[in-house]
Order: C-alpha cells, then sequence, then structure tokens
C-alpha cells in the first residue's frame, strides 16, 4: 500500500477532537453548553446539508449548496450560497423558496450558473446570476429540460446533457389519473427505480448551447446514452462517456470518447478512447489537451460487481495504451482533475472508513494526501492556485465547507450545523478493530450513550450498512447517534465486502453472500460483549437495504437477537429477477437462475425461514425497484403465519430510498418502539418470553 501523507488539514482537525484550548474552528461537540439535551428524531430534519463546493476563478470566494428540510410542509428546498475564502459572512445567491442545484462559475468568475426549475410543471433549465447581484436570468428553455451542463473554457457556450424527448406515446392522463397509453417494453433493462417503466430508450444526447447567439446544436446522436461531458483546454472538442456496444442493457462497458464541439453530424464521426471492458467514466482533459485522465476498472467483467475503481490516463487523439496510475494504492477514487500545471491529478480517495483527497503525480504515480486524517470528504474542489475547497464531515460535524490554501492551514468557512450540535449531547465515539472467525481483522466504531459509564454493559444494537461494497466510516452518523441519545450501545462495522480496504476484501463474499460477512459482524458483537460494553440479553440487528439482506441472514442463522429491523431487503433471490432492475448485477455473479438455481436458492434466507424465532420489522417503499417490497412482504407473511412477532411497515409511492420527510420521522419512531420493545423488553410480549427459552442456537 502507498504510505499515507499526514496533510495539515488532519492535524487541524485532530486539534478540534483533542483535550485543551479549543481552535478557532473546534467541533460543535468542543463547544456544548450546560444546557444540552439527546438528540431526537426530528433534529434528523434541522441539520442541514452541504454540498457542491466550486472555487470561483480567482480564488475568492467558494459557492456551495445548503439543504433545509420544512418538516410542516413535508418538503426540502436547496439554495446557493457563496463565501469569502478568507472567511467571513457567508451570502445567499439564490431564493430561499426555490431549490437550486450544480452550482458552476463562468470562467472570468462574473457569473454562477445553475440547474432550478421554476413555475408550475416547469422544466429543469440552466440559470445564470451575477456574483456582484440581482435576480437570476434564465438561460436556456429546452423542452424536455437539462440534465446537466457544462461552461466552455472561454464562456461563450454551454454543453447540455439532454434527455431526448418522448415521441412514442400520448402525454398526459387519462381516465382515473391513470396514463392514456399501455407501458410496453421490448429491452432487456425495462424499468429502474425512481424512473419506472423504461419504454423506450430515450437516451441522453450532448448539445451546444450558444449564450450569444441561444442556438442548439447537437453533437451526439444514437441509441446509446451520452454523459459526463468535458471540454477541451481550447474548446474544440468535447469528451464524454457512452456504451456504444450492440445493447448497452447486457453489459456495462462505457468507454470515453471524443466528439468536435463544433460537430455538424451529431456525433457521427468520434475518436474512441478507452477500449477496457468494463466501466471508464468522469474523463478530464490535461491543460495541454494532450491527455484524458478517467476512472476506469483493471479486472474482468466476472468482478465487476466487487471491483475498485481507479484513476488511468489515456492520449487524447486515442493513441497508445492506457496507463493506470493507482494498481499499488488499492482504493476506489473518483472526482478527478487535473491540477492547472498538468503534472498531477486531484481525485477522492476512500480509505478504511475515511474519504481524503489526495494528489497523484502523472509521471511517477507517486500519491500525496493534502486532505486526510479523521475525516470524510463529501464534495472537493481544487482552485486555479492551488486551494483545495471540501465538504468534510467527522464524528460530531455534518458536513461543512473548509478551505485549505497552497501549502496553508485548513479554515472552515461555514457553521451551518454549530448552533443546533452545540445544544445536543451526542454519543462518545471509537474506533475499534477486531479478529473474525478466520482471523481477519475488521474495523468497526462503536458509539456509547451519552450517560454511558464505564462498566456498564447496555442493550447493543448491530446496525450493517448498504451495498454490500458500502462503506461505514467518520462522518456524522444520524442513525447511530439517535439510537445511542435513546440509550443504546451502537456498534456499526465493515464486514467483508465493503469498500474502502482493496479488491481482495470487497470481493471475498462473490456468490458467498451471508456467510463471511456474517462472520465479521457477529465476531463484532462478541468484541462489544467481551469488553464489557454490551449486553448479551439485549441485542438488537438492523440495516437498509444490504444492511435489511443480511438482517435477513443473522435472523435464520442464529437467535442470539432480541429484535432485529429489516429495511429494503431480499428473502427469495430467484423472485426478484425480471423485478428489480439488477438483472445484468446476478448473471454476472450468480448465472442464470434456470441454469445455477442451485446458488441462488442457497443465497436465498427465506429458504431458512422456518428457524427464526426473532421478533422481525420488515420496511420499504411501495415504488421500490431496486430491492422490491415484494420480499419484505414475503418474509413478513411467512413469520407471520409461524406465529412470530413481525410487522409490516411499507411508505406508499416511495422508491428504494425514502424521500418524503415525514415517512423518514416514521420510519426513526418505528426503529425506535421496536427495539425498545424486543432489546430493552419496556414491552413484553409471549413470543419474545418463548425466545428466551429457546436461546443457545449456534452462530455460524
Amino acid at each position: 500500500m502507498i504510505p499515507r501523507c499526514a496533510g495539515l488539514l488532519s492535524l487541524a482537525l485532530f486539534l478540534t477532537l483533542s483535550p485543551g484550548p479549543a481552535p478557532a474552528f473546534a467541533s460543535p461537540l468542543a463547544a456544548q453548553s450546560d444546557s444540552t439535551r439527546t438528540l431526537a428524531e426530528e433534529d434528523a430534519f434541522a441539520i442541514k446539508g452541504v454540498g457542491n463546493v466550486r472555487i470561483s476563478p480567482d480564488g475568492e470566494w467558494v459557492a456551495y449548496s445548503v439543504r433545509t428540510t420544512n418538516l410542516e410542509k413535508d418538503r426540502s428546498r436547496t439554495r446557493l450560497w457563496m463565501v469569502s475564502t478568507r472567511g467571513g459572512e457567508p451570502i445567499p445567491l439564490t431564493v430561499p423558496h426555490e431549490s437550486a442545484s450544480s452550482p458552476a462559475w463562468s470562467p472570468d468568475g462574473e457569473y454562477l450558473a445553475f440547474l432550478a426549475s421554476r413555475g408550475e410543471d416547469a422544466e429543469t433549465q440552466v440559470w445564470v446570476l451575477d456574483r456582484r447581484g440581482g435576480e437570476a436570468r434564465q438561460l436556456t428553455e429546452v423542452e424536455q429540460g437539462v440534465q446537466g451542463y457544462v461552461w466552455s473554457p472561454d464562456g461563450s457556450r454551454l454543453v447540455l446533457t439532454v434527455r431526448e424527448a418522448d415521441t412514442t406515446r400520448a402525454s398526459g392522463e387519462g381516465e382515473g389519473g391513470l396514463p392514456k397509453e399501455p407501458w410496453v417494453m421490448d429491452r432487456v433493462q425495462f424499468k429502474r427505480d425512481g424512473r419506472g417503466y423504461l419504454t423506450d430508450r430515450r437516451p441522453t444526447q450532448l448539445h451546444v448551447f450558444d449564450l450569444e447567439t441561444e442556438t442548439l446544436t447537437q453533437i451526439t446522436s444514437g441509441p446509446w446514452a451520452a454523459t459526463d461531458p468535458a471540454w477541451s483546454p481550447d474548446g474544440s472538442r468535447i469528451a464524454f462517456v457512452s456504451n456504444r456496444t450492440e445493447d448497452p442493457d447486457v453489459n456495462s462497458n462505457s468507454d470515453i470518447w471524443v466528439v468536435s464541439a463544433d460537430n455538424t453530424d451529431e456525433g457521427g464521426t468520434l475518436v474512441r478512447i478507452t477500449d477496457y471492458e468494463g466501466g471508464d467514466s468522469g474523463p478530464t482533459w490535461s491543460p495541454d489537451g494532450r491527455w484524458i485522465a478517467y476512472l476506469t476498472g483493471t479486472h474482468t467483467m466476472e468482478f465487476a460487481n466487487h471491483g475498485v475503481r481507479h484513476l488511468a490516463v489515456a492520449a487524447a487523439d486515442g493513441s497508445g495504451e492506457r496507463r493506470v496510475l493507482t494498481r499499488e494504492l488499492d482504493r476506489n477514487v473518483g472526482s478527478p482533475e487535473f491540477t492547472p500545471d498538468g503534472e498531477a491529478v486531484m481525485l477522492s480517495v476512500q480509505e478504511s472508513g475515511e474519504a481524503h483527497v489526495a494528489r497523484v503525480d502523472v509521471e511517477t504515480g507517486a500519491i500525496s494526501r493534502p486532505v486526510d486524517g479523521e475525516v470524510s470528504v463529501e464534495s472537493f474542489d481544487y482552485g486555479s492556485d492551488g486551494g483545495i475547497a471540501t465538504v468534510l464531515s467527522s464524528y460530531h460535524m455534518p458536513g461543512e465547507v473548509f478551505f485549505q490554501g497552497p501549502g496553508g492551514e485548513a479554515t472552515q468557512l461555514t457553521r451551518v450545523n454549530d448552533s443546533l450540535m452545540a445544544s445536543l449531547e451526542l454519543a462518545r465515539v471509537q474506533n475499534i478493530h477486531y479478529p473474525s472467525a478466520d482471523g481477519t481483522e475488521i474495523e468497526g466504531w462503536v458509539f456509547f450513550p451519552p450517560d454511558y459509564r464505564e462498566g456498564e454493559a447496555r442493550p447493543t444494537i448491530l446496525r450493517i450498512h448498504g451495498g454490500p461494497a458500502g462503506m461505514y466510516g467518520v462522518d456524522f452518523n444520524f442513525e447511530a447517534q439517535l439510537l445511542a441519545a435513546h440509550g443504546y450501545l451502537v456498534l456499526i462495522t465493515n464486514p467483508r465486502g465493503s469498500s474502502g480496504y482493496g479488491f481482495d476484501f470487497t470481493r471475498a463474499i462473490r456468490q458467498k453472500w451471508g456467510t463471511l460477512d456474517l462472520e465479521d459482524v457477529l465476531a463484532g458483537v462478541d468484541y462489544v460483549i467481551s469488553q464489557g460494553w454490551a449486553d448479551p440479553d439485549r441485542l438488537g440487528v438492523g440495516g437498509w437495504s444490504y444492511g435489511g439482506i443480511l438482517t435477513n441472514y443473522a435472523i435464520t442463522r442464529t437467535d442470539r437477537f432480541q429484535g432485529a429491523i429489516s429495511g429494503a431487503s431480499m428473502g427469495i433471490m430467484v423472485a426478484n429477477y425480471g423485478h428489480d432492475h439488477y438483472q445484468l448485477w446476478y448473471e454476472r455473479e450468480w448465472g442464470w437462475p434456470w441454469e445455477n438455481r442451485d446458488l441462488w436458492e442457497e443465497l436465498s434466507p427465506f429458504n431458512d425461514i422456518g428457524d427464526v424465532t426473532t421478533p422481525t420489522l420488515f420496511m420499504g417503499g411501495s415504488a421500490d425497484w431496486n430491492v422490491p417490497i415484494l420480499n419484505s412482504e414475503q418474509m413478513y407473511q411467512a413469520l407471520k403465519r409461524r406465529g412470530i412477532d413481525t410487522r409490516l411497515v411499507v411508505y406508499p409511492g416511495q422508491p428504494h430510498g425514502i424521500r418524503v420527510p415525514s415517512y423518514n420521522l416514521h420510519r426513526y419512531r418505528e426503529y425506535l418502539t421496536w427495539y425498545d420493545r424486543y432489546v430493552k423488553g419496556e414491552e413484553k410480549s409471549s413470543t419474545n418470553t418463548n425466545r428466551q427459552a429457546s436461546r443457545g442456537k449456534e452462530s455460524p
């Protein structure tokens, strides 16, 4: 592994969590007063979400977004702000009652563009406002709306990402609010979570918008989607990402292509830059226009579900082979951005529960980390003078904007959540490492209730992350803090299958879901019990998505948990084939269900549901086509018929991620009620009493 360079920012944030006088940008935890209270469910919606940092071309300002939630109106809004890189009072840029996203400075720094849909039934368009003040002005009027945009280097044009207009069926509603026409599909990928049925291809295409003439020129075409556009430094070419195989639905072979920005044949003449049989994305040009850096993989498609994203560089004229610069790093990287001198690429790096900003030398591949340490970088931007703006989160600090000048120390520029955090008595968080059953070292974190006293064995909740290639870490974890505030010791871990620990660690559960990863999380439970922190007779488990799936494995293979919550999970694996949107994933890892059925059945927790004695709450969205509610319904029905305490909560119209604030509030309250009843035992039940007598079944 490449050694990490301890950057100035890591030292600064270490000071904020250490004893002694608080520095100028101390964490909110250090500022708590005597009148603090414990965290409540409603606080999830008082926390403001900061993101999308963008440094102005002159390096003087940072634009960013702030999402706020109004529980009473049951909606969220995102507003754009800017703040001086020297600090000071932030300045609002957009109106508070309308959402805006994707801020981007014009190359001369005088204007800030953004995406917004203003007005009833309006489509999303590009808007622009003068940094010096005044009302925003709408730039584009694309009938079907704009998905994304990028300024040209001279600021005279925009490249727009636009989904093709729907010309295949009647629009509007018929009788009873139903669509006028039936949904008719003839493609392999015929549905997507959050989008619904895909009745036609309607791919996104690239268009160049001239600001002076207000003309729109389409520069890509065909049945293939074009995304991630990036202008060449001289403004003559545009790199983009597209899967141009015969049927993009049956593979994930996206490549980097280059098209002329003045193209007159709608993308008929293209230069192909990459040929890796996997996903290439995120192109960024070198300042001299000779090279394109991008994200890629290094393994065959057989391991695509559990692969690692790397940084590569290729010639911008399509000649020569790619050079992968981060093979030895063996960590997921993202958001590549050439430095102004072209000598390096800046990018984000996942590292053992942390997220950093790294610098990769293009010639040598040497890696340094100007932003590292016990922090999570949620967004970053690299300025023309070498300054770095970040949105940073840590154990006791939701995301805030920081700025680090060239060779200087980091300065916290925003404090949007300071007052709320200072009013709360938050959980102490401790990083742990422990051996799994086979000796593999696993990392985790323990959240101690605010009133915890050494020597106490508390009721304990094991919460499992989604993915499986996801990662818990050092960022602010509201769910864990909420459970800790309610008196629980909370354990979160990164079992095998998680990202942030390299390719071998991630692929360890390939075709082995619910085996090594289950051993890893259960070993974490054993660890906190051995430390005297957790009460072995008051244990709960739960998670969402893969966290719910692993919860299902847990309750079918051990009865050591007194209560479980399974959110958006799976039960009968083959029942999902063709019903959710993951058939390509399944086929790649498990094979055809009619040819490799034994594996599909072996991986299905529903088949062991006769062994479940744990009271379990199942939850999900009615419109979830990522992990359909069908799974939770089947698991719930089986436990109900077996007489095991169970409950099913379905959120109307919701996809995989619950979007309605009041539904999320309801979800948190359901968590607390269920765990209190079965883990704390605040409400006794005959089923729970009977379970206690049957405990002692061996764990895997």
